[in-house]
């Protein structure tokens, strides 16, 4: 609020002063409102992201999970193979 603003309402007496007050209290109470609002949109825009993370990461966890079993069948063939070699040399 400008000074000069000021100055003509409290030249009033106390109820320049509690139209001062009231306007201070009422620009201060938009300006919360509009941080909460500012602060929410935030929150909704990092849950999106947070659910867009997780779901990569179930979607990374399930793939290293289907390569290790791969693996494992491939180790597992790997090794008859080479039991199967070792016991035709015999």
């Amino acid at each position: 609020m400008a000074a000069d603003t000021m100055k003509y309402m409290v030249q009033f007496g106390v109820a320049g002063l509690m139209g001062v007050l009231w306007v201070w209290e009422r620009m201060m109470s938009r300006k919360y409102e509009r941080q909460l609002s500012q602060a929410h949109q935030r929150l909704v825009r990092q849950q999106e992201e947070l659910a867009v993370l997780i779901k990569l990461i179930r979607r990374n966890t399930q793939a290293i999970e289907r390569f290790d079993q791969t693996q494992m069948q491939l180790k597992e063939l790997l090794e008859v193979m080479s039991q199967s070699m070792h016991q035709d040399a015999a």
